[in-house]
């Protein structure tokens, strides 16, 4: 089965119209087979789009509109698109039950999440519940230096798939930065690699916010030294010196470092 949109580009037995749903639990896992232990292949957050192509089972298989990632997740994950106007733009928010920080905590959403939400004083109201105006901005606003988006996720643990929802990996924490930037970007490494910036010069030394391509990993430079990545070594999103990076890679590899890319703002 293949959307519509596709009949004439590329063949298959059957096209289907693609339904545009949003995600409506803080996140779920996209995977690979319509099993919850099947592999995860990325992560729809709150609010995100995602385009059905076929429900079955309590599974619905389609891709993420803002990638075109494709997989299945849980077809109660998903309802009608809403139209978001706030996204949550802080590590955690806390989705309160009232407009006061005492109140009881509903829920708690990961940096991107989206949703519609209407000024309340100090708080942002959504059919939710609230959240501080501090930890969302209207979706429309960028953040100039995306490199910090990168560092505040410091410390998140390192998870195959995980796009800021109880984790992250390496192409997710860089999707995840730019997203905030207003740079939209692909969803693994190699598809960063051949879409996003230009290729520096051998002699152009590193600046803040390049990256980095290594064998099947990325990173952004925090400045002309030190490297910010979300790796299995650690397990978690680490800011090391990119030499001590490369050190570990180059008994295993001959290339260790497959490019080095600009985002010229």
């Amino acid at each position: 089965m293949a959307d519509v949109e596709l009949a004439g580009v590329l063949f298959a037995p059957h096209y289907a119209r693609a339904q545009p749903r949003d995600c409506i639990v803080p996140s779920v896992m996209l995977r690979a087979a319509p099993d919850q232990a099947a592999e995860a292949v990325s992560q729809l957050i709150h609010g995100e789009g995602f385009a059905v192509l076929d429900i079955a089972g309590g599974w619905a298989w389609g891709y993420c509109l803002h990638d075109h990632y494709v997989g299945y997740l849980p077809a109660d994950a998903l309802g009608d698109a809403r139209g978001p106007s706030h996204v949550v733009t802080v590590p955690q928010a806390l989705l309160f039950s009232a407009p006061d920080i005492k109140s009881p905590v509903r829920a708690v959403w990961p940096i991107g999440a989206r949703f519609a939400g209407v000024e309340n004083g100090a708080f942002v109201a959504c059919e939710e519940g609230y959240l501080h105006r501090r930890h969302v901005a209207p979706l429309g606003e960028r953040r100039e230096d995306f490199t910090k988006v990168a560092e505040s996720l410091a410390g998140l643990p390192y998870l195959w798939g995980g796009r800021g929802a109880g984790g992250i990996d390496c192409s997710g924490l860089i999707q995840v930065a730019l997203a905030r930037g207003g740079i939209a970007a692909p969803r693994d490494t190699d598809q960063q690699r051949a879409a996003l910036g230009r290729e520096l010069g051998a002699k152009e030394p590193l600046r803040r916010g390049d990256i980095i391509f290594f064998p099947g990993h990325a990173g952004l430079m925090a400045d002309t030294q030190r490297l910010i990545h979300a790796n299995a070594y650690t397990m978690g999103v680490t800011i090391e010196p990119l030499a001590d990076f490369v050190a570990r890679l180059s008994p295993n590899h001959d290339k260790p470092v497959f490019a080095r890319r600009r985002i010229e703002l």
